[in-house]
């Protein structure tokens, strides 16, 4: 995808000189919906749709129009169409969330989160009570 392309479904036009997007994984999210169209697991229309739909609940819940709030409803509407599109993809993608969950949850302060910290159960660990008001790198 070219950057005149890529400009054409941002929010908003970046500033001059300023990058095109704030944080890598916003790329990545409109770069998977776009390879995941041109490969016909959903059409444009039904990304635009999806996008639609899911900025209109966002606006509707009163969050805020941001970058984080679009972005945020680009990978919500790319979740669904992937789960609708293939099925077995949904499913094994709603699994995996649920793992990096557990694992965000168990792994301790500082540490790099992996998939094994998931493996065990959150629901006893007293770190997860306490896990809100921190962020791991």
């Amino acid at each position: 995808m070219s950057v005149p392309e890529a400009t054409t479904i941002l929010p908003c036009e970046p500033a001059p000189g300023a990058p095109v997007f704030a944080e890598p994984w916003h790329a990545e999210v409109l770069a998977i919906a776009y390879a995941l169209t041109r490969a016909g697991l959903f059409t444009a229309a039904e990304w635009a749709d999806a996008l639609g739909a899911e900025i209109r609940r966002t606006a509707a819940a009163g969050d805020p129009d941001s970058d984080a709030g679009y972005y945020g409803a680009a990978l919500a509407a790319l979740e669904r169409l992937a789960g609708q599109g293939s099925p077995e993809t949904g499913a094994s993608l709603e699994a995996r969330v649920e793992a990096w969950r557990r694992a965000y949850i168990n792994t301790p302060h500082g540490q790099p989160v992996t998939l094994a910290a998931g493996a065990g159960s959150a629901d006893n660990c007293r770190h997860a009570r306490d896990h809100d008001d921190h962020h791991h790198s």
